[in-house]
């Protein structure tokens, strides 16, 4: 039984990258608790057959288009901004374009898709901005100059838009989990060895786990429930937060 505090019947959501990894955990637990969920994703494929499953929509959508994104009018109660990429490389290697396109993606993105969503949560009194962060919008690696700065100004976007939402009856807040086991993680295995010039059977070891306390990756499912809490009724004086699941990696 759903607590009537988490419970998200009625309740529009949409979730950016949703079609796999974080996103697409997000997208099942949003819906297993009553909401009506949009997969906004450039795999159209995976995306409409999350969507049939699920019984929500899908969206394909290029969210590195953000030309495209610039007059979008949306209107949902909950926005999960998950979508991403990674590039493990030092500074002095990192393709320009690739750190561009990063940033677009996932900070110039999501701050166009905050600014689609909130006039209508400030006209129904209500809404939830849930932003996917990682540890690394709190703390920096080496050899993911884009990815930290990306995540770091997303931490920043989220704040402001708490402190402007607030009075409407808007939260934004993130959520920041430290390695999760998704595909995305996978490649990032044979790039660190490439990076630290060491085997990949080391990298989990000596790279991913050596600041945890607990050492193993987090799944996808509990980054989901914690998304799934700040889009809750419960959550309400929750704003402008930023919450670690990381093993104890930021201590």
């Amino acid at each position: 039984m759903t607590n009537s505090s988490t419970n998200l019947e009625g309740m529009r959501a949409l979730v950016t990258g949703g079609a796999s990894g974080i996103g697409e955990a997000c997208v099942r637990e949003l819906a297993g608790r009553g909401a009506h969920v949009t997969i906004a994703d450039v795999d159209a494929t995976a995306a409409l057959g999350l969507a049939t499953e699920i019984g929500g929509e899908s969206w394909n959508v290029d969210l590195s288009d953000t030309p495209a994104l610039a007059d979008l009018k949306l209107d949902f109660d909950i926005l999960v901004n998950n979508a991403g990429i990674q590039l493990v490389s030092p500074i002095e290697e990192f393709p320009p374009e690739l750190f561009h396109k990063i940033l677009v993606l996932m900070l110039e993105a999501p701050f166009l898709l905050i600014r689609a969503v909130l006039p209508g949560m400030y006209h129904r009194g209500f809404g939830r901005v849930v932003n996917v962060s990682s540890v690394h919008g709190l703390r920096a690696s080496k050899h993911k100059a884009a990815y930290v700065a990306a995540k770091h100004g997303l931490e920043g976007l989220s704040k402001v838009a708490a402190l402007e939402g607030g009075p409407f009856g808007v939260t934004s807040n993130c959520v920041n989990p430290g390695y999760v086991r998704t595909r995305l993680v996978d490649k990032q295995v044979s790039d660190q060895a490439r990076a630290n010039d060491i085997p990949e059977t080391e990298v989990v070891e000596s790279v991913f786990m050596t600041r945890n306390a607990i050492k193993r990756f987090v799944e996808p499912v509990e980054v989901a429930r914690l998304v799934a809490w700040l889009a809750s009724q419960e959550a309400g004086m929750v704003t402008g937060a930023s919450y670690t699941m990381d093993g104890g990696f930021t201590l």
